[in-house]
């Protein structure tokens, strides 16, 4: 039986060190389920990796339209450009949910859920970031920022269609925008604190 040559041997453990300790939290998922996930996994989303492996990523997702919605755009997303980026809410395993950072690339980008790679972290913003919105508004835009419509916006935070369009009236009056573009892109611009 041949050995592997030492320098491959040494490149494959640099391999898996680099995705173990990578500095933010990563999966590889396939057809949205997790095969592995990064040590990181544990400080970001308080599940140890082996109690992760081999479930679904919606069991870090805090609702189930959040897991269609933004599965949805990323495949689409992922269909076009090789790397997406986006934030949305995530839940770690104490059920707190948090603001997220995320980020994928597809290893197939015709099939786009077969085989990919996800990183996520914590986006950590202050009040600054929304200025003198409600708490009400500020959940609203976080859905807002991350594309979803009125409609799905009620559907997740269980309210009204027209409770959330009243908050995006404010929002772009406060905001001193004319358009749920504008406000959008305001509120991805909002600078960070300090």
């Amino acid at each position: 039986m041949a050995s592997t040559p030492a320098p491959f041997a040494a490149a494959r453990d640099h391999e898996r060190l680099a995705f173990l300790h990578a500095p933010d939290a990563t999966l590889i998922l396939a057809d949205r389920v997790i095969l592995r996930a990064s040590l990181r996994v544990a400080d970001v989303f308080g599940w140890a990796p082996a109690e992760i492996e081999g479930q679904s990523i919606r069991l870090l997702y805090p609702g189930q339209s959040d897991y269609e919605v933004i599965g949805e755009r990323a495949r689409r997303a992922l269909r076009e450009q090789p790397v997406y980026h986006d934030e949305r809410f995530m839940r770690r395993k104490d059920g707190q949910v948090v603001w997220m950072e995320g980020a994928g690339t597809a290893l197939d980008r015709s099939d786009p859920e077969r085989l990919a790679i996800w990183t996520y972290r914590p986006v950590d913003r202050k009040a600054g970031e929304f200025g003198q919105l409600t708490a009400a508004e500020k959940r609203i835009a976080r859905y807002l920022v991350n594309g979803f419509t009125s409609k799905e916006i009620a559907l997740a935070l269980s309210c009204s269609h027209r409770t959330v369009e009243v908050h995006r009236a404010n929002m772009i009056r406060k905001m001193q925008v004319r358009n749920s573009f504008e406000l959008v892109r305001k509120l991805l611009m909002a600078p960070e604190p300090g």
